[in-house]
């Protein structure tokens, strides 16, 4: 298994926890709304699930919906992170979304130059 597949698995699960944790965790809900966001909750979950699907179908059957959902999920990670730097968030809360930004605009480069360069 290669570096880009790991990274890809590990991202895909990641994301269906969080989106998970999204619809279910109370903890979440507390963080939306001190995000001043409560009403992107659900709709963060939905697009975090969609994402770490796309990742996976793509992965094995689709490298545009491959692509597509990991730069689809480095937008989303880097709204959370722009975010977290309004409401003034230290480095270790904020560092998490920044990861996984960069995390996914690798992958999205890697499959890109791999499959249509």
């Amino acid at each position: 298994m290669d570096l880009l597949t790991v990274l890809t698995c590990f991202t895909a699960v990641a994301f269906i926890y969080f989106g998970i944790n999204c619809f279910y965790s109370e903890f979440i809900k507390l963080e939306f709304e001190r995000y001043g966001l409560p009403t992107f909750r659900k709709l963060t979950g939905w697009l975090q699930l969609a994402g770490a699907v796309g990742l996976l179908i793509g992965l094995y059957w689709s490298p545009i919906l491959y692509v597509l959902a990991a730069i689809g999920l480095f937008v989303l990670m880097l709204l959370g992170f722009i975010v977290r730097l309004k409401i003034k968030d230290n480095v270790i809360k904020s560092s998490p979304s920044l990861v996984f930004a960069i995390l996914n605009l690798f992958i999205a480069l890697k499959v890109f130059t791999k499959y249509f360069l």
